[in-house]
């Protein structure tokens, strides 16, 4: 059986755009991608105090979990 049987209207196609862009400026957009370079937070170790944290909360639940069941 044609798929096209169980269809009806017309076939639902992606819009397009046609965007231009006013104006561009190269060296104010290095400038910007430099300046967000430096501006980034440095990437720090994170200490394990939540991962602690988590594994104590999961320890005291099947211990509760036990107790009750």
């Amino acid at each position: 059986m044609p798929m096209g049987l169980f269809i009806q209207g017309k076939k639902v196609r992606n819009k397009k755009f046609d965007y231009e862009p006013r104006y561009y400026n190269p060296k104010k957009e290095e400038k910007l991608k430099q300046r967000m370079r430096f501006t980034a937070p440095n990437k720090r170790r994170r200490s394990p105090v939540g991962l602690i944290y988590f594994v104590l909360l999961c320890a005291m639940a099947i211990y509760v979990y036990q107790k009750l069941g």
